[in-house]
């Protein structure tokens, strides 16, 4: 225990939570000599597969996580979200969140947390002891509370981000030096913090595997040409977490865990150019960039990944969807999804959610209507600006899959059965001694007893 707590006279647990994005526990059950860590912490505590949520996309997965809550409860259902009301979009953000976080939980029962790089969490809480603000934040000096954790990131060279446009290029070895550099980097500033020993609750977020998973998936799966520097990105990320571990004060419990799984991506699927294709969507001239300028005979469209809505009359400006005739609608679309085929004439979905068994809460307005989960292999797209075909291939090769989220822990009280993102929030409380009541979330606590 540090001199911090000693002056604090404070013996309460804590928690220790390192979140690797997108990260398939059966990488790390397959390869425990790759996460030598992960395996001894697993062995101390327990590890397994977590479901995620629906939709399984990290900027509704994150919230969804830190709250315990649905998107319904959110208000978060992707990285785009629809105006009540309007055809209007927006790329929500932390105040976006309309349901309690995990650390306001914590600070409301006068302990101390400090939080970094989760996203949807810009701009960063001022009520939090320490924050910084995860992807599609500015710029590190304006993503950091208090200022001094600003500056000491941008003297360090910390990094917001890798650079994804880098996984573009064919050959992968910018993008793979660039994710190590921003790996090491938010190591650095993990370390720096979490040995300071001055928080109950430390959470910290390593966004890079979800970006390496993007563009080298595949490769691991295959065999590809960069499988090794795969593995080698891998055993640097499960190096930095036994390090950050050991350097933890002994009253520490640890926590890791991912927001969804991953697999090779063999085809974007475009749903809006489906739904077109089909005359579910149509739109008002050849010029269309945005959901705007649907026109009026639009029965239904697409956001990502998966989620479609139907153009609802009295809910949509220009709804051509009569309300009686909703359910009725709904199930011919449902239908139709679920029969979609690929172009080897393999089904494309693999369960078509509706909207009232996903989504409850007072921000269900703006959920989706009906949520497809694709099979493994098929990405969910859905822009506005047309494409040639449904099904093409970009210079991604992985993919959010539904399935095989992770999540591992040294606390030997926890059990893993049939757990899911919902449950992670309650459960860190229990690990934190903090009471909640369980009616508050759409999860459990995981602690035994």
């Amino acid at each position: 225990m540090g001199l911090f707590d000693r002056l604090r006279g404070d013996d309460g647990p804590r928690v220790a939570f390192i979140g690797i994005d997108g990260v398939p526990y059966s990488l790390v059950a397959d390869h425990p000599e790759v996460f030598e860590n992960l395996t001894a912490m697993a062995q101390d505590g327990a590890g397994g597969a977590i479901e995620s949520i629906v939709p399984p996309e990290s900027s509704a997965c994150w919230p969804s996580l830190t709250t315990g809550v649905n998107p319904g409860k959110t208000g978060v259902y992707g990285f785009q979200d629809r105006e009540t009301g309007t055809y209007d979009t927006y790329v929500p953000m932390g105040r976006d969140v309309q349901a309690t976080r995990l650390w306001d939980r914590v600070t409301d029962a006068d302990r101390r947390a400090s939080v970094f790089n989760v996203p949807v969490t810009f701009p960063p809480q001022r009520n939090v002891d320490r924050m910084v603000s995860g992807f599609l934040s500015p710029g590190v000096k304006k993503a950091s509370h208090p200022s001094d954790v600003g500056d000491y990131l941008d003297e360090l060279g910390y990094r917001i981000d890798v650079n994804a446009k880098l996984g573009h290029d064919e050959d992968k070895t910018e993008f793979v030096e660039d994710a190590h550099h921003t790996l090491d980097k938010r190591y650095e500033a993990f370390d720096h913090y979490l040995t300071g020993d001055d928080w109950d609750l430390f959470f910290g977020v390593f966004m890079t595997t979800d970006r390496v998973n993007h563009f080298l998936f595949e490769d691991y799966e295959r065999d590809g040409e960069n499988k090794e520097e795969f593995l080698d990105f891998y055993d640097q990320v499960d190096d930095y977490i036994g390090k950050l571990r050991e350097a933890a004060p002994d009253d520490v419990t640890f926590v890791v865990a991912s927001d969804h799984g991953f697999t090779t991506l063999d085809y974007e699927v475009h749903l809006n150019h489906w739904l077109e294709e089909r005359g579910w969507l149509s739109f008002e001239d050849d010029e269309h960039d945005s959901l705007a300028d649907i026109d009026d005979d639009t029965r239904a469209y697409a956001f990502v990944p998966g989620r479609f809505y139907l153009n609802l009359e009295g809910r949509e400006p220009r709804g051509s969807v009569a309300q009686e005739d909703y359910y009725e609608v709904r199930d011919e679309l449902k239908a139709e999804i679920e029969a979609l085929e690929g172009p080897n004439g393999e089904p494309v979905v693999a369960r078509v959610v509706e909207k009232e068994d996903a989504f409850a809460g007072d921000h269900d307005e703006i959920a989706p209507d009906l949520v497809a989960i694709p099979n493994h292999g098929f990405d969910l797209k859905a822009g506005f600006r047309g494409s040639e075909t449904v099904f093409d291939k970009g210079p991604r090769n992985g993919m959010h899959s539904f399935d095989n989220a992770t999540l591992v822990t040294d606390a030997p009280e926890v059990a893993i059965d049939e757990a899911n993102l919902f449950d992670l929030t309650p459960t860190m409380l229990d690990l934190l001694d903090i009471d909640f009541d369980a009616t508050d979330f759409d999860g459990g606590s995981l602690v035994k007893g």
